[in-house]
């Protein structure tokens, strides 16, 4: 049985995305040097460059890896049999989850942090990430290709759905103005944002 096989500069690797993980979240980007980053993760610091010439670099990576987590992660298919609002409420709720994940917030914390005097390095980032295609695009793409939805714009849909979201489970908690939300309003906030979507865009 093959099994697979990490290489040493793999697990270097691995080690300074931890270990960047982690400075960047206690000490801040402009707080940490690379020969902090190389102390933590074990390695020297020229193994540290030849992995990530910039610490912007590294910021990015860690966001574009936690996009792609929440791309794999949340993968609901659409179902004819359904009813439409439960399906989208399900869907938005997992996206819900993934918003207010601490994970997720203090690496958002972390990178508008950083590039807040600099927006056109982590606009052009966030282009491409946006870009992708996500469940969400898939779920409202298979319910107008089943007649249930009628829209022009499949990323403005998808731009309005993350407003609602994140205006109230987002926004706010990035910038600890209101606590976490409870599982109560969660669910709440879902099922108003669906109702919002389906009364402009169902098919009737």
């Amino acid at each position: 049985m093959v099994g697979n096989t990490r290489t040493r500069s793999d697990i270097k690797r691995e080690a300074i995305i931890q270990a960047a993980t982690q400075a960047f979240q206690e000490f801040g980007v402009n707080g940490t040097s690379m020969d902090k980053l190389a102390e933590l993760a074990n390695v020297s610091k020229r193994t540290v460059y030849n992995h990530f010439s910039t610490k912007d670099e590294l910021v990015m990576h860690l966001v574009t890896q936690q996009w792609q987590s929440a791309i794999l992660n949340i993968n609901k298919k659409y179902d004819a049999t359904l009813p439409l609002d439960e399906q989208l409420e399900d869907l938005i709720l997992q996206d819900i989850e993934f918003m207010v994940s601490e994970s997720h917030l203090d690496l958002a914390r972390v990178a508008i942090g950083h590039f807040f005097y600099e927006p056109e390095k982590l606009k052009d980032e966030v282009a491409q990430l946006k870009a992708q295609e996500t469940a969400m695009h898939r779920w409202l793409k298979d319910a107008k290709a089943d007649n249930k939805l009628a829209f022009d714009d499949l990323d403005r849909v998808v731009d309005e759905i993350d407003s609602l979201v994140k205006g109230q489970c987002f926004w706010p908690q990035l910038f600890k103005i209101e606590d976490s939300l409870s599982d109560n309003d969660k669910k709440s906030l879902a099922k108003n944002t669906v109702a919002l979507i389906l009364s402009r865009y169902a098919v009737v």
